[in-house]
């Protein structure tokens, strides 16, 4: 299985040697370390942790220290599922895990949007524009029941939106830029520029 963290940057569109055009994120990718591999006897599961980010040794805490050991002081953390005997202790993984026309899956976490309405949040068409409808274009409408005369758990309503977990499946790997360890992946990623993306193939 290959896996590893990114960085959103940008969006971009990328040229086929048949002219096709595709929209494009570009992404940095790793370098990840392995910083811990757990199997089913001690742990119950099979999974490696990865430590991404290097940050300074002395902002850590004695026991994250004591946890990376000389593998190194890194800022994230993650664990993918893996086999057993796929990884060790101190591997490190880049960009050259994957190549070009990979399929891959990416999650991340998706922007924020705050409080929103019906309208924005779950596509509803609203009132109508005329006919002497002055303040209700954007409200939901009727939201009561005439039989148990009360609302329904799980009507939708305005709420908060965004900062959602989302999964991508079925994109590829365009480019790949060992040099400045850059992935560029067809379409559109969830989340800002500069956020953590999860990248598995």
């Amino acid at each position: 299985m290959k896996f590893i963290l990114a960085t959103k940057q940008k969006m971009t569109q990328i040229f086929d040697e048949a002219g096709r055009v595709f929209p494009a994120t570009v992404v940095t990718a790793g370098p990840i370390t392995v910083t811990q591999v757990k199997n089913s006897d001690v742990d119950g599961y099979e999974a490696v942790q990865v430590g991404f980010g290097v940050q300074k040794e002395k902002n850590l805490k004695k026991a994250q220290k004591g946890h990376f050991g000389d593998t190194g002081a890194f800022k994230i953390t993650r664990e993918f599922r893996t086999q057993e005997g796929e990884s060790k202790r101190g591997d490190v993984i880049d960009v050259t895990a994957f190549e070009v026309g990979d399929n891959i899956t990416v999650s991340a976490i998706s922007k924020g949007k705050g409080n929103q309405g019906v309208v924005k949040r779950y596509n509803f068409a609203g009132g109508p524009r005329t006919h002497g409808n002055k303040h209700s274009e954007r409200r939901p409408g009727s939201i009561g029941s005439t039989g148990p005369q009360r609302v329904l758990k799980g009507l939708r309503m305005m709420g908060r939106m965004g900062s959602d977990r989302i999964t991508v499946k079925n994109l590829k790997v365009l480019q790949i830029d060992k040099e400045t360890n850059t992935l560029v992946i067809s379409g559109a990623l969830p989340g800002r520029p500069g956020t953590l993306i999860e990248i598995r193939g």
